[in-house]
């Protein structure tokens, strides 16, 4: 063993320089806003594109955080929390006033250009979170994780509100003299609760024959020539419009949904967009037909407390299911929650970063043992050492449950290793470094997450593996209360405690965690954070 040592500390030495260099590139290239390699901060800027392809291309860091997004969504309806929106006042109650008002304001001149065609002038309305507003089944009930069968108590006992400002706006434009047309993906069997559930907040004028659903089995209509099993959004859609106006003489002024898929197509002379960064539902252009206007945002500006969903409008909030999407595809999960355990790229980010990082950590603790010093590193648990992308995805849906985390997963210790890091370690450990564990798990978590480790890792051990602590053991180094105590506190106050004689005197080499807050406080010579976009621990 020790030869062994001179020799990884022989090679470690003469990459030193080389690995600070990549490290530093590394740190820069993760926070291109302008922030340094020391930058405890997350990301603020982002490209992502809509059909989840980012995950290919963005890096860990450069995915907007799941739970990011779910509290700025939350913020631009007035959600304090509850998964209810706030049906007075929000951001997405004031930018739909603008939209309405706007378009309000411009119906008449519409009206009279749609006569000039010698056609009956008309409207095409949506339903969904453009008629009637969806926000709090999305959330307050299904948690962004949709369900049909969820969704049907919702649609046949009339339960949804309006859309802010879209009742006016509709029974202005019937009273101006539009027909209003509502075309709508909800299914036959859901039609007449749905022309209820308008009537029942105010809309005005809507019947079987101007309400357009998909068709019940063998019923589809001989204006849709695609086929059933196939058909897409904009197919149906469209194909609707197009009988509207070239079998039915109507003339579709404005054609108005908070999907991009209700409005591409064509046969309507504007499309109005309304903001919706809850769900997306994506549909292809007709063959031969290219509508770059008609598709959403790739650039955006989020801050991780949320506030953007204040500043940036929903077009500018990423939209939850693209979000999820780009996940999937950074993990190379093909769909099942379940992440490709061989390649993605994330494996190859982490290889990358791990690459860059370790060999200068590990010669320096070589450096420092060979003094005769007491080096050791800091590891958080998830998503550090352990891997809970199959919890937090197949098993959670991104709707975290301590019941199902410590029950089917903490104390059966079925976590995967975090690809790399079992490597990483082990060079970090023959190095001479000793390795700490530092979690948020709780202090009745403790055994069973070191007999998990203790599959993959060598050098965990009880005395030096720190948990939180259970009801009246909070430790004495910990000085702040129990009740309030933040992971910064918690963290950052345990870090510096084991610099002291009480706690083992180490030197602490570097600090690894995928949540900046494993990070931020007192620090280490070396900082790494690890990839994670599935969750945000402030």
């Amino acid at each position: 063993m020790i030869r062994a040592r001179r020799l990884v500390t022989a090679s470690l030495t003469a990459t030193l320089a080389v690995a600070l260099s990549v490290a530093g590139a590394s740190a820069a290239q993760a926070h291109p806003q302008g922030g340094s390699p020391g930058d405890l901060s997350p990301r603020t800027h982002f490209t992502m594109a809509a059909d989840g392809s980012s995950g290919l291309t963005q890096g860990g860091e450069g995915i907007p955080n799941i739970d990011i997004v779910k509290k700025t969504i939350a913020t631009y309806y007035g959600d304090p929390g509850t998964g209810k929106a706030n049906m007075q006042h929000s951001p997405y109650i004031s930018e739909m006033t603008k939209i309405t008002s706007q378009l309000t304001a411009k119906l008449t001149s519409y009206y009279k250009a749609s006569l000039r065609t010698g056609k009956t002038p008309a409207i095409v309305v949506d339903t969904d979170d453009t008629m009637l507003m969806t926000y709090d089944m999305e959330v307050g009930d299904m948690h962004f994780v949709f369900t049909p069968a969820a969704q049907e108590p919702w649609v046949q006992e009339e339960r949804f509100p309006a859309t802010p400002g879209m009742v006016d706006l509709v029974n202005t434009a019937r009273k101006i003299g539009f027909d209003v047309i509502g075309i709508t993906g909800r299914s036959a069997g859901q039609k007449p609760a749905s022309i209820a559930n308008v009537a029942k907040v105010g809309y005005t004028g809507f019947t079987p024959a101007n309400y357009y659903t998909k068709w019940a089995a063998g019923e589809q209509p001989s204006y849709i020539t695609c086929a059933t099993a196939t058909c897409t959004t904009v197919e149906f859609k469209a194909g609707t419009r197009k009988h509207l106006e070239q079998d039915l003489g109507y003339d579709i002024a404005v054609n108005i949904g908070d999907q991009w898929s209700d409005l591409q197509g064509g046969f309507a002379d504007h499309d109005v967009k309304l903001p919706n960064p809850t769900y997306y539902l994506p549909s292809p252009d007709l063959p031969g037909l290219n509508e770059p206007k008609l598709a959403p945002r790739t650039q955006f500006q989020l801050k991780a407390d949320g506030s953007s969903g204040l500043t940036q409008g929903g077009e500018g909030i990423p939209n939850i299911d693209v979000v999820k999407k780009t996940i999937a595809t950074y993990y190379g999960d093909t769909g099942n929650g379940l992440s490709n355990k061989t390649a993605s790229p994330y494996i190859s980010e982490m290889t990358a970063l791990l690459n860059s990082r370790v060999p200068a950590i590990a010669a320096e603790c070589a450096r420092l043992s060979a003094k005769g010093e007491n080096p050791a590193i800091v590891l958080d648990a998830d998503d550090t050492t352990l891997w809970t992308y199959d919890m937090e995805v197949a098993a959670m849906h991104f709707v975290f449950n301590p019941t199902v985390q410590n029950d089917d997963w903490v104390q059966p210790m079925a976590f995967p290793a975090t690809p790399g890091m079992v490597d990483a370690t082990n060079t970090i450990r023959d190095a001479g470094c000793t390795l700490i564990g530092l979690t948020g798990r709780r202090a009745n978590q403790k055994t069973a997450t070191l007999g998990n480790l203790g599959k993959y890792y060598t050098g965990f051990t009880a005395d030096n593996y720190y948990t939180k602590w259970a009801a009246g053991e909070q430790p004495s180094y910990i000085t702040c209360a129990t009740a309030t105590c933040t992971t910064i506190e918690y963290k950052s106050q345990t870090r510096a405690h084991l610099t002291t004689p009480a706690g083992g005197d180490f030197t602490l080499v570097a600090n690894f965690g995928d949540q900046f807050s494993d990070l931020i406080g007192t620090r280490t010579d070396h900082t790494v954070k690890l990839p994670n976009p599935t969750y945000y621990l402030p």
